[in-house]
């Protein structure tokens, strides 16, 4: 059986795991048309958790525990913190910018703000694991952070603001569920141990023996299921010329939702990998960075926004806007990811 599994796993690794982007879109279209959209909607959101709980924590723990965790290793974590921090910044100006522009209400304001805020999270943990087919330490690294970042910090912040709106009433409680408000630091316990157990513990395994390679295995599901997921949540109702008309703006929409997606569109796609880019471009271009480090930084840059961010609802943010916003991303920034990697992976092995 371990000769089996052997043979098959170069087929779920590496270049091969993009593909399942196309298997899980075609695939839900057509097991929509047997059981509905909605119902695979709801399954879909299941696997999203299994995945989020049972699968990516137990590959950051398989690479972390046969990795040594380092100055460089700490060095780039850092370098990782401000780049999250960067990024949630570029979104809070850009959001200011804009309210300013087109001068809402008070009310309003505080959605668009919080909507911008929270929908600059972007999706590591799912098309951002393909690049650890390349990148292990590294892209490892990048989505444990953003792990903490998404259902930490980003909770905590819409919280406080959720709070203000909602004084002296039960919608002021915390809306997250008890499953997420403890999963960054589930998430980064797995982080933790395999660092522990492989440098003071002096732990090393061999993922080639035959029962380590069974996790080895195990783990390796998680990237193509992970692309899977991401296809499934593609929506081929959005995917009209009408839609696109009024995306680009060459359609009028007088309502602030298509105004919106735009501008979020607009941070996802351009201004961010733009700004990012320059500045560690330049780094690369001035032999302080590694090829390998600026490919990770940049790639996750590119990534389309979460749908996880749906879970972030209760607090206010603007579920239409969310969710077409994830739609559009995920078409447009996909492709262009799946070039980056296999450029990248050439140039920086």
């Amino acid at each position: 059986m371990i000769e089996i599994l052997k043979a098959i796993l170069p087929y779920i690794s590496g270049l091969y795991t993009l593909p399942w982007i196309v298997v899980g879109f075609v695939l839900t279209i057509l097991i929509a048309k047997v059981i509905g959209r909605e119902k695979i909607d709801k399954i879909m959101k299941k696997i999203g958790l299994i995945l989020l709980y049972f699968f990516i924590p137990v590959l950051l723990f398989r690479i972390f525990v046969s990795t040594t965790f380092g100055a460089k290793e700490i060095e780039f974590s850092l370098i990782v913190a401000f780049i999250i921090l960067l990024m949630y910044v570029l979104a809070y100006l850009f959001a200011r910018y804009q309210m300013k522009k087109q001068m809402f209400p008070a009310k309003k304001e505080a959605l668009y703000m919080k909507t911008m805020l929270t929908n600059q999270g972007r999706s590591s943990a799912f098309i951002g694991s393909a690049m650890m087919a390349f990148w292990q330490l590294e892209a490892g690294i990048f989505m444990a952070l953003v792990g903490i970042a998404l259902f930490a910090i980003m909770p905590y912040i819409l919280s406080h603001l959720h709070k203000k709106e909602r004084k002296n009433t039960d919608e002021a409680k915390n809306p997250l569920p008890w499953f997420l408000k403890i999963y960054p630091w589930y998430l980064i316990s797995f982080v933790i141990a395999g660092v522990l157990l492989h440098g003071p513990g002096g732990v090393t395994i061999d993922f080639n023996e035959s029962v380590p390679f069974l996790v080895k295995f195990y783990t390796a599901i998680t990237i193509p299921a992970a692309l899977y997921y991401v296809g499934a949540g593609i929506h081929p109702s959005d995917l009209k010329i009408s839609e696109i008309k009024k995306l680009v703006g060459l359609d009028s929409d007088d309502s602030d939702h298509w105004k919106w997606v735009r501008d979020m569109f607009i941070l996802t796609v351009f201004i961010t990998p733009l700004v990012i880019g320059v500045i560690f471009g330049g780094l690369l271009a001035l032999g302080l960075i590694s090829g390998a480090w600026f490919a990770v930084i940049f790639i996750n840059a590119v990534l389309p926004v979460t749908s996880t961010n749906m879970f972030l609802l209760p607090y206010g943010i603007d579920k239409r806007s969310t969710a077409h916003i994830v739609t559009w991303t995920t078409l447009v920034c996909v492709p262009i990811v799946i070039a980056l990697i296999m450029v990248f992976s050439y140039l920086f092995p």
